[in-house]
């Protein structure tokens, strides 16, 4: 399932150039993928309730558009891989008018939260995966 999550440009998340921090674009997209886990019914207790935890493994960012201080972004995430133990989200930040800002892949794997090691995903995750 696609999750779509706006955010405003706050004064803080403003570099000297006066557009918005790379780092910040990082910040984002987690607030996306965190919007795609709730919206999914799979909030951190509910996987670690399942025996599992999630770590981003792998970030492909690619910055297309400056944002400024007041711009109304979208988030949008979606599922786009499966794998045994590792699954893809394809995610992109939306400018109002609709222009990609920036796009990213995020690769996470599935572990389990006593012995952090990596685990199959949980058929739960599986099928939200799935969905897509």
């Amino acid at each position: 399932m696609e999750t779509v999550l706006e955010v405003i440009v706050r004064p803080t998340e403003i570099d000297v150039n006066g557009h918005v921090n790379n780092a910040k674009f990082v910040e984002y997209l987690e607030w996306g993928r965190e919007e795609w886990y709730e919206r999914n019914g799979l909030p951190y207790d509910r996987l670690q309730a399942m025996g599992a935890a999630t770590v981003t493994v792998n970030v492909n960012l690619n910055y297309r558009r400056e944002c400024r201080q007041g711009e109304r972004l979208t988030i949008v995430t979606r599922p786009v891989r499966l794998g045994r133990t590792s699954f893809t989200l394809a995610q992109e930040i939306r400018k109002p008018d609709g222009a990609v800002a920036a796009d990213a892949t995020v690769v996470l794997v599935t572990i389990d939260p006593t012995t952090r090691k990596p685990c199959v995903v949980p058929p739960e995750l599986a099928r939200a995966v799935e969905a897509s």
